[in-house]
């Protein structure tokens, strides 16, 4: 059974992401008039297959990724009456209709913005699942102290109904917010609440952990913050930090790479995340919808990064187009693409040996 739920599970995280993804290069190449050959889910052998308005919309074996193939128009509307054609460098930025150019033959702010919206839908996926989970919560923590723990030592200095704004400078706007700035270690912190109406700076707030029976940690802190109905504001409060911080997280994983601080030991694939599906259902479906989140909004920074052959790359070529008037020369695009997608693959192979190793 675990198995099974293991395998439906893998199949909404990785079929979700890469159909956002790819959906949102689709409906862009639509809205700017760029006709699409194929749209297809997965890679490998053809499963499934069918033709809408000269667009076949496939579902392929290996759902691992997907794309959209934008080449010829058909062969009766290939040669419009030229009363029809506009001029492909003077056609509207974001034109309302379908009128079936190539790609090559769209403006290069209209190409960009094809090419963006992959990203974008990546990262409405993750706020949509975020605020799913956060509704899920039913009420939410607030940052208003609602009482003390067992001699508390903040205590000396905060008040019941204290809202805390700040924490050593930085803002505290939720609860999750408020809890990255406590490590469960006692430490004397300046603080800004919100007092009987008025800002009151606290410049020594000492904060001790909340210990259990076996003096472990329970709590990060001495005081306990009272509960939130949900409410639009406090829901998309709460859902846009759990995104900065998933997205903080991500970033400064790649930026451990880029550094060496991480090593190749430390990045997982396909496997691996299908181990963390598996790990994720154990726990329940919320955990699930977190595990998407996060590898949604993973996939949206991961293609934007100025990498050869990602989707970042080929925004700087079409920016520079854009900017210039003057596209980089195919040559170099193609040489460039081609040795990043050689070295991409290269680093698959690599990451699915290490995953079959670690948990196979």
């Amino acid at each position: 059974m675990t198995a099974l739920l293991t395998g439906l599970a893998s199949l909404l995280v990785f079929g979700g992401v890469v159909l956002v993804h790819e959906l949102g290069h689709f409906m862009a190449a639509r809205h700017c008039g760029i006709h699409v050959e194929e749209f297809s889910i997965g890679f490998g052998p053809r499963l499934w297959a069918v033709q809408k308005n000269g667009t076949t919309y496939s579902l392929r074996l290996f759902p691992l990724g997907g794309y959209n193939l934008f080449s010829q128009p058909p062969e009766e509307d290939a040669d419009p009456p030229a009363e029809e054609s506009a001029p492909p460098r003077k056609a509207a930025l974001f034109p309302l209709t379908v009128s079936g150019q190539q790609f090559e033959q769209a403006t290069a702010w209209q190409r960009f913005f094809v090419t963006l919206c992959g990203a974008l839908m990546n990262f409405l996926l993750g706020m949509a699942v975020l605020l799913v989970l956060v509704l899920s919560q039913g009420r939410l923590g607030s940052t208003t102290v609602a009482d003390f723990g067992e001699n508390a030592k903040s205590a000396a200095v905060l008040q019941k109904g204290d809202v805390l704004l700040q924490v050593d400078g930085k803002p505290c706007r939720t609860v999750y917010a408020l809890s990255e700035l406590f490590d469960g270690t006692e430490k004397t912190h300046t603080m800004k609440v919100l007092r009987g109406g008025k800002v009151v700076s606290l410049p020594a707030v000492t904060v001790s952990p909340t210990l259990d029976e076996n003096g472990r940690v329970q709590y990060a802190t001495d005081f306990r913050v009272a509960a939130q109905p949900l409410s639009v504001h406090s829901t998309l409060a709460m859902a846009g930090e759990l995104f900065r911080y998933y997205s903080g997280a991500i970033l400064g994983g790649f930026w451990q790479l880029f550094t060496g601080k991480a090593g190749m030991e430390d990045l997982s694939g396909p496997i691996g995340t299908v181990s963390a599906v598996r790990q994720a259902v154990r726990y329940g479906w919320r955990d699930v919808l977190s595990l998407m989140a996060l590898l949604t909004i993973n996939v949206g920074i991961f293609n934007l990064l100025p990498i050869p052959a990602l989707d970042g790359c080929k925004l700087l070529f079409l920016a520079w187009e854009g900017l210039t008037g003057h596209p980089v020369p195919l040559r170099a695009q193609s040489f460039i693409n081609t040795a990043g997608m050689v070295a991409l693959l290269w680093l698959m192979i690599l990451v699915t040996m290490q995953d079959i190793t670690r948990f196979l």
